[in-house]
């Protein structure tokens, strides 16, 4: 069905409307969940997730309604950062590009901090990142998003969010990380903390190698609520009894798909929009980092997953 979905994408771009992209990337990458979270349920090796340093229980969880289950976004909700700069760091440790690229993608991600998402850097940064990967192995990023998660990323989950996560899978319910990040390194991270699965950016391969082009778009902002939803009708859930936690505005499509929203170290207009909403918050920065994080970082840290680097998006196709 990736095939598919993957001429229909990449056939006529220009004429595919925005909508339709973000349709096209949130059912691919709900396929490319349910496929993963099955390979999960069969992986022997996978080592059991340490246990939350501080076990929570949201208010709303009821233990065995198959039919709720939750979605987090990944960055500054469930990862302080932004999975993309750590895999980043990860492709240049291994060279994948040289000093001059780094030096750029250091700038993009600054320029998302300050200005946002701007359209003409957000496809700049797209095509440059997918220039990186085309013509590599699935194999070989997946390889190096277990050592990103080894090296950076286990030591930088924020406690709380994952003791919400763990309260959810405590009521028999299962939970789905929702992110712009790699759907490899999604599913890494999932695997990991003992999730569900993941839902991520999905990008073409052809016989396990990367072909440099996207599956409609970066899983962000509208394109995480259609995934949501084509992932909530493929296993028969109720999103009035599901649950969504996230920090950015620009999830606030998949929030407002679910019965039970949650702002997560909210960014200034996903705090406002909250309370104006009687969503619930939850922060768990110090007070100093709330204030850095409160202008546009939060934001725009979320932008850099969001658009910059998430186009380096892998997903493995099965043949």
């Amino acid at each position: 069905m990736l095939d598919g979905m993957a001429a229909l994408g990449w056939l006529h771009p220009r004429r595919r409307s925005a909508t339709a992209r973000s349709v096209l990337a949130g059912e691919a990458s709900a396929e490319a969940a349910r496929k993963t979270s099955q390979e999960l349920e069969e992986l022997a090796r996978t080592p059991a997730p340490d246990k939350p340093e501080k076990p929570g229980t949201p208010e709303f969880p009821v233990a065995g309604d198959d039919r709720a289950a939750a979605f987090f976004d990944l960055d500054n909700t469930v990862l302080q950062g932004a999975a993309l700069f750590y895999f980043g760091r990860g492709l240049y440790k291994r060279k994948f590009f040289q000093r001059r690229e780094l030096a750029r993608f250091v700038w993009q991600q600054a320029w998302f901090r300050l200005a946002g998402e701007d359209p003409e850097h957000l496809q700049d940064a797209r095509e440059s990142a997918l220039s990186i990967v085309k013509g590599h192995r699935v194999a070989e990023l997946i390889s190096i998003g277990e050592a990103v998660y080894d090296d950076y990323l286990a030591e930088r989950i924020w406690a709380g969010t994952r003791a919400l996560a763990q309260a959810h899978l405590d009521a028999g319910q299962k939970v789905w990380l929702v992110t712009a990040a790699p759907v490899e390194m999604a599913t890494i991270i999932a695997r990991r903390l003992g999730l569900t699965g993941a839902l991520g950016t999905v990008a073409e391969s052809v016989d396990g190698v990367y072909t440099g082009k996207l599956v409609g778009e970066p899983l962000h902002g509208p394109a995480k609520a259609e995934a949501v939803r084509a992932l909530a009708a493929a296993e028969g859930l109720d999103l009035a009894r599901c649950a969504a936690y996230s920090d950015s505005h620009n999830d606030i499509p998949m929030l407002s798909l679910v019965g039970h929203p949650y702002a997560i170290n909210p960014d200034t207009k996903l705090r406002k929009h909250a309370r104006a909403s009687d969503w619930r918050l939850r922060d768990y920065r110090t007070g100093r980092k709330a204030a850095k994080v409160g202008i546009p970082a939060a934001a725009g840290v979320g932008a850099l997953a969001g658009g910059a680097a998430a186009a380096v998006a892998l997903h493995r196709r099965r043949h």
